[in-house]
């Protein structure tokens, strides 16, 4: 038995050896190596040789002389060894052991072919440095396959855009829908919607200048819940928003529920569909944008900051329309009046900081109205 290891152990490194012939393992080496290129330079950087492949991809190279500078003009070359200059440069400086190093160098393009290069060191026995080699691959499909990657997620990213834009498109067209609904009932407020929005419009761009907090991201969301401030007047009754005149007490009181309302409406119908942020502005919008600073407003008579800052944008824009148009218990007050009631109001109703800006957009609210009444 034991003869038998004997032998079996005798057998075995033959046996690995016929795996893994010479001859194999030069055809894997010779199939790597034929899919890179090398060119090789002494220290001084003259030209000391390249492989075949290298031959075949700069063709220039077949009329170099051994120990002799590289005379071309091809640009993708001449930057090779520029690249190569520079690295020696950086050696120069370097505070590294003496040793065989390696640098990834530029990319070239030749021939509608993109090539991966690497720079390493030649260093003889003692490790000092004596020369440079040129590596570089053929990586024009990994490229085109990324390319073609990054072109899809691109133009996927463009398709979700187009669409997320005309979902969003379709929501505010629905919530403009259902707000001019409301609105239609209401006999004392015919275009009271689409002014509002637009006064808010004109009101959050000239805000944008100011440095009162509001960047222009908060403003856009602003200006998108402008149109369902009044939404809650969905569930007044008919009796009450259809009539012509004054309100008693009682019908008041009933009207003053149209925020709470609102705040409501607002939630359930936005919160599964909208981004938070969004959803939580137009929720203040429609619930607090008749909330006075001095607090003797509705629904819950808050004071100051207590009040969201985007209902207190409304509060200006949406009072400024009701002076300046034609209601059934009032005329259309003139633009001197209506400014002048804003004016009086800061601090009070409205809040100084915003009311200061709101009467500094007068030019363009007068165009905007008058351009309205054509």
């Amino acid at each position: 038995f034991s003869n038998i290891l004997l032998v079996m152990g005798a057998m075995s490194p033959i046996y690995h050896t016929n795996l893994f012939t010479v001859n194999e393992n030069l055809e894997i080496v010779n199939e790597q190596l034929n899919k890179l290129g090398f060119i090789t330079f002494d220290y001084k950087l003259n030209y000391m040789g390249s492989n075949k492949y290298a031959l075949n991809v700069f063709t220039e190279l077949n009329n170099c002389k051994i120990c002799k500078p590289v005379i071309t003009e091809q640009k993708e070359l001449l930057l090779l060894i520029k690249n190569v200059e520079s690295y020696k440069e950086l050696l120069k400086y370097s505070t590294k052991k003496k040793g065989h190093s390696t640098i990834k160098s530029n990319n070239f393009k030749l021939n509608n072919r993109v090539y991966e290069t690497r720079i390493h060191t030649i260093n003889n026995f003692l490790g000092h440095l004596v020369g440079f080699t040129i590596e570089f691959i053929d990586e024009t499909e990994h490229y085109r396959a990324i390319e073609l990657t990054e072109r899809y997620n691109e133009n996927l990213t463009k398709e979700v855009n187009e669409k997320t834009k005309r979902i969003r498109y379709i929501q505010e067209k629905t919530i403009l829908g259902m707000a001019q609904m409301v609105e239609s009932r209401d006999l004392s407020t015919g275009g009271h919607i689409k002014r509002t929005s637009d006064v808010v419009r004109i009101f959050a761009k000239k805000l944008e200048t100011e440095n009162l907090g509001c960047d222009k991201h908060f403003l856009r969301l602003v200006i998108r819940s402008a149109p369902m401030h009044d939404i809650g007047k969905i569930g007044v009754d008919d009796a009450i928003l259809r009539k012509q005149g004054k309100f008693t007490d009682e019908e008041y009181a009933n009207m003053k529920k149209h925020a709470e309302i609102g705040y409501h409406m607002v939630s359930e119908i936005l919160s599964d569909v909208e981004e938070p942020d969004f959803v939580k502005v137009a929720e203040n919008v429609a619930h607090y944008h008749h909330e006075k600073v001095n607090g003797t407003g509705y629904p819950h008579g808050l004071k100051g900051d207590e009040i969201p800052v985007e209902a207190r944008i409304m509060a200006l824009a949406d009072v400024f329309d009701a002076l300046v148009s034609k209601r059934c218990y009032k005329e259309a007050f003139s633009y001197d009046k209506a400014f002048s009631i804003i004016e009086s109001d800061a601090g009070t109703h409205f809040d100084a900081d915003l009311a200061k800006v709101f009467l500094s957009c007068r030019s363009e609210l007068e165009d905007y109205y008058n351009r309205s009444e054509e």
